[in-house]
């Protein structure tokens, strides 16, 4: 369900489920004028989730505070009849908002021995009550939508923070050209180059040599080894940074270079200190965490520019899990977070000495292993910070992670879209999704989906005929 307004006068009602809740605890503002109902059963299911310090648990605090800020005051008359939901920033009361009461059960159509089944009861009898409204379910459970369906109901998704349709039209952060870029360029509009680091470029050209849509911090290469990166995007003139494939592929992070040109882009970013948040998308065994964690350690150790760094993911059941673990935050996030020290490991491997190397890299580098559940309310200064697994959070919570940064932070997100382990997520509602699509054009951030797998030949094989 996309949250906007659909043509057509017949009034319509929306029946929040409570997936749709948690996803997004604001989601009864997203439905325009229709009218919004909250069922109680749903209610009843925030109430038991809103205990503990578990990520879930405060976002179904969040949802029941937002209901109550828009009931609160309400009679009981007045939110059976539905309460105007008010914008914020028309201070205008558009479509409204009540709670749907359990019907009659002698009447029901399904089983009522599951909650979902008690809401899609509800909402027929509803439906059958209502004749002249449509009555929609919005769930991100696909199997209360297609139960509801083959019960005669409407049902549909919530969508209201899915920024496209088709994840293959997901940015990469670059572009590929076949030929030579500069004689592209040149056929268009004469140039006058400079061995200068940057080139300033008419807007309008570019558009007709990259034929896509292009913004700042996105790559550009061409089959003459020219890597060019958009630096800043005006109303008529795109700024370029000059490179080439030898000065990317020459870097080194912690004695480690880059296998590939996309991996080499990659670690171009993790090492701009005007790069914010970058965001890396790749198949199992493309790199991400080993470069990432590789820069980490070249900016924390050598170059100082960091104090620490943070690691955290997010796993379904972590939230949890780790509070049955024995030790202190660190050490119950240790089984979690495998795929750091196996990558260290990794990178001192060639060390005379790899145990010694790996021990020292312990004993002097600050890393940090966070939960998901402390990191609310947090501030972090000076720190990188690596969110591993980021394809299993939702939009809701990439942004509390996020808004954590503080001043000198550079956050990096690396996720695989392929493999999402949690039930109410798909590719194009991810919050790595969500993410990389928001900040596409921020001039302190990018995004780079690796290509290949660098892992291992049977790895590479693997992931292409598995």
């Amino acid at each position: 369900m996309h949250a906007s307004a659909r043509e057509g006068s017949n009034p319509k009602i929306y029946a929040l489920d409570t997936n749709v809740l948690i996803h997004d605890p604001n989601a009864v503002f997203n439905f325009e004028e229709h009218q919004v109902l909250v069922p109680m059963v749903v209610l009843e299911e925030l109430d038991k989730l809103k205990v503990g310090s578990t990520a879930l648990a405060a976002d179904a605090r969040q949802s029941v505070r937002t209901i109550d800020a828009i009931l609160g005051g309400a009679t009981p008359q007045q939110i059976m009849e539905g309460v105007g939901i008010e914008r914020q920033h028309t201070q205008q009361s558009v479509g409204t908002l009540s709670i749907m009461m359990p019907r009659d059960p002698s009447a029901s159509i399904l089983p009522a021995h599951s909650n979902d089944n008690r809401i899609i009861n509800d909402l027929l009898a509803l439906q059958a009550q209502h004749q002249e409204a449509e009555v929609v379910l919005v769930t991100k459970d696909i199997n209360m939508r297609l139960k509801a369906r083959g019960s005669g109901l409407q049902s549909e998704d919530y969508h209201n923070d899915q920024l496209i349709s088709d994840i293959d039209s997901l940015t990469t952060g670059y572009h590929a050209l076949e030929g030579s870029f500069w004689e592209q360029i040149e056929a268009v509009a004469p140039q006058n180059i400079r061995g200068e680091r940057y080139h300033v470029i008419d807007k309008k050209v570019l558009a007709e040599v990259l034929h896509e849509p292009f913004y700042a911090n996105q790559f550009f290469y061409d089959q003459k080894e020219f890597v060019g990166r958009i630096h800043r995007v005006e109303d008529a003139q795109v700024s370029i940074e000059m490179l080439n494939t030898g000065v990317l592929m020459r870097q080194k992070a912690w004695g480690m270079v880059p296998r590939d040109l996309f991996q080499a882009m990659a670690m171009y970013l993790l090492f701009d200190p005007e790069i914010d948040l970058v965001a890396l998308n790749g198949a199992a065994g493309s790199g991400k965490t080993m470069l990432a964690l590789a820069c980490a350690l070249e900016q924390t150790m050598e170059t100082k520019q960091y104090k620490r760094i943070i690691a955290t993911r997010s796993t379904r059941g972590l939230d949890e899990d780790i509070g049955f673990l024995p030790g202190t935050e660190t050490e119950k996030m240790q089984p979690w977070l495998g795929a750091f020290t196996d990558n260290l490991e990794a990178l001192h491997a060639e060390d005379f000495d790899p145990g010694s190397s790996q021990d020292f890299v312990g004993a002097k580098v600050p890393i940090q292993f966070k939960s998901l559940n402390f990191v609310r309310g947090r501030s972090f200064q000076q720190s990188f910070m690596i969110v591993d697994e980021a394809q299993n959070l939702t939009p809701h919570q990439i942004k509390t992670i996020i808004t954590r940064a503080g001043q000198g932070t550079k956050v990096v997100c690396l996720g695989n879209l392929a493999q999402i382990d949690t039930p109410y997520l798909g590719p194009t509602s991810s919050g790595l999704t969500y993410m990389s699509e928001r900040f596409k054009g921020f001039e302190h951030g990018g995004s780079i989906t690796l290509e290949g797998v660098a892992r291992s030949r049977l790895a590479a094989y693997a992931e292409s005929h598995l």
